[in-house]
C-alpha cells in the first residue's frame, strides 16, 4: 500500500505563486506513473499534470506554461510549482499514483489512478 499526503496549498493572491508538495510513504512502485488533479468548488475533478518515472510531462492546456510537475525519487516527493496564481484556480489539489510501471504516453494520459491523497485546498483571491 502507498500513502500520498498533499501540503503546500494555501491562501494567496492573484499573480502569487505556490509550490505544492505530495509526499509518498508505504510501499513505493518503481516506474510509477504520478498525477495532479484537482477540483474547483461546484465542479468535477480534472487531471491538471502528469509525470512518468523518466520525467516525461504533460499538462492540461489551461495550465500549462504556468504549472510545473516534478518528481524527487530519492525523497518519494511529488512537486507542483504554480506560477501567476489567478482566482480559476482556487481548488482542492489531489496527488495521485499509479501501482504499476507507466512510461510515456500510457503515463501521460492515465486516469485510473491507484492511490489518492486527501487534498490540499489553494485559495486565490483577487
Amino acid at each position: 500500500q502507498m500513502q500520498l499526503v498533499e501540503s503546500g496549498g494555501g491562501s494567496v493572491q492573484a499573480g502569487g505563486s505556490l509550490r505544492l508538495s505530495c509526499t509518498s510513504s508505504g510501499y513505493t512502485y518503481p516506474g510509477n506513473c504520478m498525477g495532479w488533479s484537482r477540483q474547483a468548488p461546484g465542479k468535477e475533478r480534472e487531471g491538471v499534470a502528469w509525470i512518468d518515472s523518466n520525467g516525461q510531462t504533460r499538462y492540461t492546456s489551461s495550465v500549462k506554461d504556468r504549472f510545473t510537475i516534478s518528481r524527487d525519487h530519492s525523497k518519494n516527493i511529488l512537486y507542483l510549482q504554480i506560477e501567476s496564481l489567478t482566482p480559476e484556480d482556487t481548488a482542492t489539489y489531489y496527488c495521485s499514483a499509479s501501482r504499476g510501471s507507466l512510461l510515456g504516453l500510457s503515463c501521460l494520459y492515465y486516469y485510473a489512478w491507484d492511490y489518492w491523497g486527501k487534498g490540499t485546498l489553494v485559495t486565490v483571491s483577487s
